[in-house]
């Protein structure tokens, strides 16, 4: 009886871990289903760059992959507003983020109920936009040396437009201003669009934004590049040289948008959408249109994207810390 026994147990032990296995492979398919809706939210309106991000990525995953792929934007405080309902969200693989720099700038400037370092799970860093300096055309400013001797003849006697107060750009101004030790006026506009309209109309000395937001007027000869704020010289422009390469190590300003899921999302989940998503940003028709809004694939993901996430966190606070920069 003990032998019969013994092996009597053995194989109940082995239906139970039988049972538990597939609990947790149903799970899995179950999240993995196409009958499952994942909703992408985008903490600004419609229409710009993390818009049509979003609803490119998410046509393309719902269409190959199979779950139905929504968008929701819920703008406000400075993105604040829909970064903190996807903190909030269960964390099911179900409820996702895609944001760009502010959702490591806007915590260290006004209250957010929730850490870009610790209430999140990084996917992937999908994409980037190569940032520049531009001046107007008829400027006498030729490269970015003249630009800043000048401001030095004349401190505080030129100004340079951008997005308001407190974004990549201003943080960018203000530490070029620092390593270059001039004194130059920042002069915020509500949008890229204002701010280039500024340049061209004579109002501002320069600008500093996307390529995306100058490409057209600096093809037409209406304004001139003087630097790249990339770590490397970008495609469209090989002949301007990037701000580390006029003497300022290290200098780089990169305008990036990743995609993010609440804390505590299971690993498995998380290690699926990086692949969902940097599939879809590798599909050639993707990537045309990708381009025409001056955006590049980067695929960097997990703990290697989240390096980089504490990296952007530390620069930029310091910066508003030694700066002493409010939110508006």
């Amino acid at each position: 009886m003990r032998p019969l026994r013994r092996q009597f147990l053995h194989l109940t032990a082995g239906a139970a871990a039988l049972c538990i296995l597939s609990v947790g492979l149903i799970g899995h398919a179950a999240w993995s289903q196409p009958a499952r809706t994942i909703k992408i939210v985008v903490a600004t309106t419609p229409g710009g760059v993390i818009d049509f991000l979003a609803r490119l990525l998410a046509e393309q995953i719902g269409r190959v992959q199979g779950p139905t792929v929504v968008v929701e934007n819920r703008p406000g405080a400075s993105e604040v507003i829909g970064i903190e309902a996807v903190a909030r969200a269960a964390p099911d693989g179900n409820t996702l983020l895609i944001a760009g720099i502010p959702f490591v700038i806007s915590p260290q400037l006004r209250k957010a109920n929730y850490h870009p370092l610790t209430s999140f799970e990084p996917i992937c860093h999908l994409v980037s936009s190569p940032t520049l300096i531009v001046v107007n055309s008829a400027s006498p400013y030729r490269t970015l040396a003249d630009l800043l001797d000048a401001s030095r003849a004349k401190p505080s006697g030129l100004s340079l437009a951008s997005v308001g107060t407190g974004s990549q750009f201003h943080l960018g101004f203000e530490k070029l201003k620092r390593a270059a030790k001039i004194e130059m006026t920042f002069v915020p506009y509500p949008g890229m669009a204002p701010a280039v309209n500024a340049l061209l109309g004579g109002h501002v000395t320069a600008t500093f934004g996307t390529y995306s937001n100058v490409a057209e007027h600096v093809r037409a000869g209406k304004l001139r590049a003087l630097a790249v704020a990339t770590r490397k010289r970008i495609e469209p422009l090989p002949d301007v040289p990037t701000v580390a390469e006029a003497g300022y190590r290290d200098y780089e300003v990169d305008a990036w948008y990743g995609a993010f899921a609440p804390e505590k999302t299971p690993k498995e989940t998380v290690s699926q959408l990086a692949g969902w998503f940097t599939t879809a940003t590798q599909v050639p028709e993707v990537r045309a249109k990708l381009a025409i809004q001056g955006l590049h694939p980067v695929g960097q993901c997990g703990a290697e994207f989240g390096a980089y996430l504490r990296k952007q966190y530390d620069e930029y606070g310091r910066i508003i810390r030694e700066t002493n920069i409010k939110a508006e």
